[in-house]
């Protein structure tokens, strides 16, 4: 709207709180999309993420029990008793 009325793009970001940079980065990402593409867009890679953390979730479930992870329990519990 504010694009309609002349005013220029720098103008009509920062009067939407909006950084100049996250409105470039924005249209770069999903400039040649319509709104409810890029929400959807959107959806889907906060379901990958999920999906790919549950994953490693389940991978790290399935390590044999001889993993070095394991056998101290843990990273941070090795780093502590090897630090003594």
């Amino acid at each position: 709207m504010l694009l309609a009325q002349g005013r220029g793009m720098a103008d009509a970001a920062k009067a939407i709180g909006l950084t100049e940079q996250s409105n470039y980065r924005w249209r770069r990402e999903y400039g040649g999309l319509k709104s409810d593409q890029a929400r959807r867009l959107q959806d889907f890679e906060r379901q990958n993420a999920r999906l790919r953390k549950a994953v490693a979730d389940l991978t790290l479930d399935q390590c044999p029990t001889s993993s070095p992870l394991r056998q101290n329990g843990g990273v941070e519990e090795r780093r502590i008793s090897g630090s003594s």
